[in-house]
């Protein structure tokens, strides 16, 4: 007996000695997917932060270097003419300022009709709730270039034509079904139990999503309103097609029309600083409201 129990701990060092392999594979598992991560995440930044940085590369270069085959002697030729040229000439000001009132105004328009909307398809029972939502999902698959032609019709009729009133209406229209979605889904993973206990606290319905579930599908209407705005902010066949008076152009309308030279010879400097102007808006947001756009998506994915 006494020898036997002697030789246990001599027994399990054995054992722990034999399976220190083991431990040592599964120690470079974690280290194995956090190089397969690294590698993958580094691919992906390379794969949409070179264009960037080629843009804005291009951004400060002439139009003769822009045009002309690229060497590295001329690659590397930068400068700053383009930007002052677009801000000495005043182009920009005034697209830019009709840009943002549209964008933000959508912004606000669609997070708060899609939370009202959402909140009513996540909590009400009402004959045709499946169907009519069911419905609101298939327009999402509906491009409006599709329906442009009557789209204008009827906003010509509605006197909203030439009118930054009517792009932001139209442009909520366009992204209310994917503003629903996501706040349905972020209203149906807030627990029941929740809302029971302020309804017995005697909170009405105003009450009840202003003050308890505001708070927690905040991500959801962070993500419908940075979607929005940045729809908006980038769009440009609506708001070519809608306006007509150069006063209320948009910034990617006025893009599109910085000429310079004889027969309309397109400055590709000034555009592409200009194309540079226009990401900082939609860079500066989406960094901000990153976690809560994630988040936002990620209660969409699951609660579908």
């Amino acid at each position: 007996m006494t020898t036997n129990v002697a030789n246990r701990p001599a027994a399990r060092a054995g054992s722990a000695r034999r399976g220190s392999p083991r431990a040592g594979s599964r120690d470079s598992e974690p280290r194995l997917k956090r190089t397969l991560y690294l590698l993958g995440g580094g691919g992906a930044a390379l794969v949409f932060l070179v264009p960037l940085a080629f843009a804005l590369a291009r951004s400060l270069q002439s139009n003769a270097v822009i045009v002309e085959r690229p060497t590295l002697d001329t690659f590397f030729d930068w400068s700053t003419e383009n930007f002052s040229a677009l801000l000495d000439q005043g182009q920009l000001a005034r697209p830019i300022l009709n840009s943002l009132l549209v964008s933000l105004a959508t912004a606000a328009l669609t997070a708060l009709l899609a939370t009202l909307a959402g909140y009513g398809f996540a909590r009400f029972a009402f004959r045709g709730r499946g169907g009519l939502f069911s419905v609101l999902v298939l327009t999402m698959m509906v491009p409006f270039q599709a329906i442009l032609t009557p789209l204008y019709l009827q906003m010509n009729t509605m006197g909203l034509t030439d009118s930054l009133l009517g792009l932001v209406l139209f442009y909520s229209t366009v992204n209310l079904p994917f503003g629903v979605f996501v706040m349905r889904n972020a209203f149906a993973s807030v627990p029941q139990e929740l809302e029971d206990s302020g309804y017995m606290d005697g909170a009405g319905t105003l009450r009840m999503l202003v003050s308890v579930l505001r708070p927690l599908v905040t991500p959801g209407a962070a993500t419908v309103a940075l979607y929005a705005f940045l729809v908006s902010w980038t769009e440009f066949l609506g708001a070519l097609t809608f306006l007509t008076d150069q006063d209320l152009y948009t910034l990617p309308v006025t893009l599109a029309n910085l000429q310079q030279g004889t027969y309309g010879q397109v400055d590709f400097g000034l555009l592409a600083a200009g194309a540079v102007i226009a990401m900082v808006p939609c860079v500066v947001l989406y960094v901000a409201l990153q976690r809560f756009y994630v988040a936002g998506l990620a209660s969409g994915a699951v609660k579908g």
